[in-house]
């Protein structure tokens, strides 16, 4: 069996999330159902990261098997056609070796999170970022996110529904830098907790806000308890930008 991998952009706003679900409108569910009407067949699609609801993909990545083989250009445009008017885009297909997996194969995992800073209401960025009116100091948020950087117990950091076994996670990279209004976070690792990106923004932009210090953020972290937590930021400004093989 042809087994396939794809690249995918999606906007995530109409969407429960990527994860199928029985009464909700999914990434995961819409691309099975133009893959079936393709195809005609059937697939399992598995995709790299489990993103919420909201939550916006430049470059998520998912696989699935089919009985025969597709030209992958064919699967490309074939898709695209059935997924509109759903904005999501399959930027690419190409056929991969049996034993690649979207989620396991996965050496690392790279998001961006975006906060327009400034006074005014968001227009053509309304739900593409998290609009925080205060002026934030982005170099008092880089500092103390190194506290996060390496391998920690993210308890902290991770939704109470979270379904991984552990909370030990290793953070490669979680950097602040400003671009005018716009103040992106740019974080990397093999693998997230639920929820943690956007639970390290919250509380990096206390410390930007000036209502928590790096020595806090560096106890919230070491209590590994979520209810030490800041207010978790909100998903429309967080974006699965690309995935490592």
């Amino acid at each position: 069996m042809p087994r396939y991998k794809i690249l995918i952009e999606y906007d995530g706003t109409p969407f429960a999330g990527w994860q199928l679900q029985a009464d909700a409108v999914t990434v995961q569910g819409e691309i099975a159902i133009a893959i079936g009407k393709l195809t005609g067949e059937t697939v399992t699609l598995q995709g790299a990261g489990r993103t919420d609801a909201g939550v916006h993909a430049l470059g998520q990545v998912a696989h699935f098997d089919l009985t025969k083989p597709i030209e992958t250009d064919t699967i490309r445009d074939g898709l695209n056609a059935h997924l509109r008017p759903h904005p999501i885009a399959i930027l690419s297909a190409e056929t991969v070796p049996g034993d690649f997996n979207a989620r396991m194969s996965a050496t690392k995992r790279h998001y961006l999170y975006r906060i327009v800073n400034r006074r005014a209401d968001l227009a053509v960025d309304r739900l593409r970022a998290w609009r925080v009116p205060r002026r934030l100091d982005e170099r008092a948020m880089h500092a103390a996110a190194q506290r996060l950087v390496g391998h920690h117990d993210f308890t902290t950091f991770r939704s109470t529904e979270c379904q991984a076994k552990s909370p030990m996670r290793t953070l490669d990279r979680l950097t602040v830098m400003r671009d005018g209004d716009d103040v992106n976070i740019e974080v990397s690792a093999r693998s997230f907790l639920h929820n943690q990106v956007r639970s390290m923004v919250g509380a990096l932009a206390l410390v930007g806000d000036a209502k928590w210090s790096a020595d806090d953020l560096g106890a919230a972290l070491a209590a590994r308890d979520r209810t030490a937590c800041a207010p978790v930021a909100p998903p429309e400004g967080l974006y699965l930008v690309k995935v490592d093989y």
